[in-house]
């Protein structure tokens, strides 16, 4: 049995190093670059993998070069690929992002094959990812399709775990069928409407739904569809990079739920396992 079906994004990204973003009509001599396979859908499948969960992923790449990377990049992770799409009229999801000296940073995003799966053509193609114990999904892909995955899962008992990144208005119908709600504060404040963080934590929350605010170094607040909240602080390390922290807080949590643990034993684990990841140098 999968343990968590991802339905998500992919896309390359192309990581420039720079001085400085160029101005208009400017061209500056950068210093390196690199290929970096991403999508919140694809690096969280990874990491969900990586932490020891059968993890399976649906979503779509062009026929492309980028699109057999991405597709690789799962594979070697042990993610099945096999209901990853292939759309032969759209590239493959790509970014470029250049990195400044400073460590700022500006990129621009191109979702090409990202955005034409067809949430009806899901139901019956994706079938084995609705038995999944675990559910996780992201907003990078349009929310029809996260719909359609979340009420096919739904039906079939899976628990459905929503990442709300990026930060973008979501339907109620689509809200209600998530069991636990992982936001940070950026996402939390525009969801809910306000920049006080308890409050905000409250104003998501429901009795059928777990919510899990994050707030980088200064750790978590948990507030149990019970009602009760739980202060969690980030683990004490060295910040190398922030970059992918989410991501990997995400599949641990999504690999760690399809276990069958507690909740808060679940962020407990995860805020370990990102604080290890940002105190870690990741390979260029």
């Amino acid at each position: 049995m999968i343990d968590v079906a991802v339905v998500g994004s992919l896309h390359l990204d192309i990581m420039v190093a720079a001085p400085r973003l160029p101005g208009r009509d400017e061209t500056l001599i950068g210093s390196a670059w690199h290929y970096k396979c991403g999508g919140k859908g694809g690096n969280q499948a990874v990491a969900a993998a990586r932490f020891g969960a059968h993890t399976a992923f649906g979503g779509q790449t062009g026929q492309d070069d980028f699109g057999e990377r991405l597709r690789a990049n799962l594979a070697a992770a042990g993610v099945d690929i096999t209901l990853v799409g292939i759309d032969a009229g759209q590239g493959s999801g790509m970014s470029v992002a250049i990195s400044e000296d400073s460590g700022e940073y500006g990129a621009v995003v191109v979702s090409g094959a990202n955005l034409t799966i067809d949430p009806a053509a899901i139901i019956s193609a994706w079938s084995p990812l609705w038995d999944a114990k675990v559910l996780l999904l992201q907003n990078e892909i349009p929310e029809p399709v996260s719909l359609a995955a979340a009420k096919a899962a739904k039906a079939k008992d899976a628990r459905i775990l929503l990442n709300a990144a990026p930060a973008r208005k979501m339907s109620p119908e689509f809200l209600a069928l998530v069991d636990v709600l992982v936001v940070n504060r950026v996402e939390a404040e525009m969801l809910a409407g306000t920049g006080d963080m308890a409050a905000a934590l409250a104003a998501l929350h429901s009795p059928s739904r777990d919510v899990v605010l994050t707030r980088g170094g200064d750790g978590l607040m948990l507030m149990t569809r019970d009602g009760r909240r739980t202060d969690i602080p980030a683990l004490p390390v060295k910040l190398i990079s922030s970059h992918g922290a989410g991501d990997c807080f995400c599949g641990a949590l999504a690999a760690r739920l399809a276990a069958g643990e507690a909740i808060e034993a679940v962020c407990h684990f995860a805020t370990e396992a990102a604080g290890r990841f940002v105190s870690t140098p990741q390979a260029g």
